[in-house]
């Protein structure tokens, strides 16, 4: 069973005869046929809490569209989900990967921390407190809240069979054992985790998978300059299209979905 997908990108290059420009950089896509048990969703810190109101109601507006009918579609048709909501949320979730493996591995040393920078210079203490970044009145706050509230949202709750990473090299060892080569991302924020994480779409392109973005599964964080016109997700999309990754929208993986399965149910082969 085959996934048939146009992903996006940004073509950093011209035609003949065209200037080279940035103003001729322009959208692309190629014409892709993934075999589904080489794919799967890795829904990144998909939670049900978020300090900033706006971006908490966008999230909440597209775990109950896009991602719910993605989560519903992906569980109908095969299509394997990786749930990769950072620590401590994985290491309390029953699907947690790294649990079996803890257990089942031998204990080895802690290797040494790198000592420069110094720690001091790291966490901005002592000589070096001049240089932390100052915390906002609501910081405590935000943090209890992050310890207490940070969950899966009700639409992307793992099921029973459906893994969950706490950081990239459980991917990667997830994905090695189920021969998963094409990884489809949804989750939050566009800007800061799905860029930062080490499960995230950087890192994991970085190992040489193929990391394709669902581009209405995801919203940025923003600025007052930068949310009128959701400057930050969109310059993100933009990033990941024009520098190695690719991106589709939710229906049009779904659509794939079901042709796929209506193709496998068609198959002579199956009705002989």
């Amino acid at each position: 069973m085959n996934l048939r997908i146009r992903p996006r990108y940004v073509h950093l290059d011209v035609e003949p005869g065209q200037q080279l420009t940035e103003r001729n950089f322009k959208h692309a896509t190629l014409d892709w046929s993934i075999p589904i048990e080489q794919a799967a969703i890795v829904c990144v810190d998909v939670w049900a809490w978020h300090y900033a109101d706006e971006c908490r109601e966008r999230i909440n507006q597209i775990c109950h569209g896009p991602i719910a009918r993605l989560v519903e579609a992906s569980r109908k048709h095969g299509l394997k989900i990786i749930h990769a909501p950072a620590s401590p949320v994985a290491e309390k979730s029953s699907g947690w990967v790294g649990r079996a493996w803890a257990e089942n591995e031998p204990k080895h040393p802690t290797p040494q921390s790198n000592d420069w920078p110094p720690a001091s210079f790291k966490n901005k203490v002592g000589e070096y407190a001049s240089f932390a970044r100052p915390r906002g009145p609501h910081r405590d706050m935000i943090d209890a809240h992050r310890e207490s509230d940070r969950w899966y949202h009700p639409c992307c709750t793992p099921v029973d069979g459906e893994p969950v990473i706490r950081n990239g090299d459980e991917l990667h060892r997830l994905c090695k054992q189920s021969r998963i080569l094409h990884l489809f991302y949804i989750g939050f924020n566009t800007n800061a985790c799905l860029v930062l994480r080490d499960y995230g779409i950087p890192a994991m392109a970085e190992r040489g998978y193929h990391t394709l973005l669902l581009r209405d599964a995801t919203t940025g964080m923003e600025t007052a300059d930068t949310l009128p016109d959701m400057a930050c997700t969109r310059g993100a999309i933009a990033s990941f299209e024009q520098f190695g990754s690719y991106t589709l929208t939710t229906d049009e993986l779904i659509q794939s979905l079901e042709q796929a399965n209506q193709v496998n149910h068609s198959s002579p082969e199956l009705d002989a």
